[in-house]
């Protein structure tokens, strides 16, 4: 598999893809040849949309962006990273209690593979209060989203 070097991967559930997700990969997506938005499958996280509804509602989300591909994984993320010749992970961080879980992710995957780097990237300003779990427990309560996420996420949740 031939990949430009300048690859990054985003890995996350996108329990749904929120503007604030939209926002990071959008603007990795100026930086980076190519950006794989990475869904993971397994996660310690009760997830409330399917793996498969995940991953479609991401790639339809991201699909104007010619350098974003998305894909799902099951593996740990540095086994996938490498699978995928990609060397470089994009984390995307909020507020300050994000930075310690983030940072600790960063050690763990680093200790397990010394090549594959972490980058931190907070989302601009206007999206840095939205989170997947925030969307979901409006969402269940029957309040708007539609400022927070996609309109397809959007209409996926309503039928929910």
């Amino acid at each position: 598999m031939k990949r430009p070097q300048n690859a990054i991967i985003y890995p996350g559930t996108f329990d749904p893809i929120t503007n604030g997700h939209l926002n990071l990969i959008t603007r990795a997506s100026k930086i980076f040849d190519e950006v794989i938005v990475a869904v993971a499958e397994h996660t310690s996280k009760k997830t409330l949309l399917s793996y498969k509804d995940r991953i479609n509602l991401t790639k339809n989300s991201l699909k104007k962006i010619p350098q974003v591909k998305v894909l799902g994984f099951k593996n740990l993320l540095v086994d996938f990273a490498k699978s995928q010749h990609i060397f470089l992970i994009l984390r995307g961080i909020r507020a300050i209690a994000d930075f310690e879980y983030e940072r600790q992710l960063s050690s763990m995957n680093h200790h397990l593979a010394p090549e594959i780097e972490t980058i931190f990237m907070t989302p601009s300003e206007k999206y840095a209060h939205i989170s997947s779990t925030f969307v979901r427990d409006i969402a269940r309560l029957g309040g708007d989203i539609s400022a927070f996420v996609p309109n397809i996420v959007v209409e996926k949740l309503q039928r929910k």
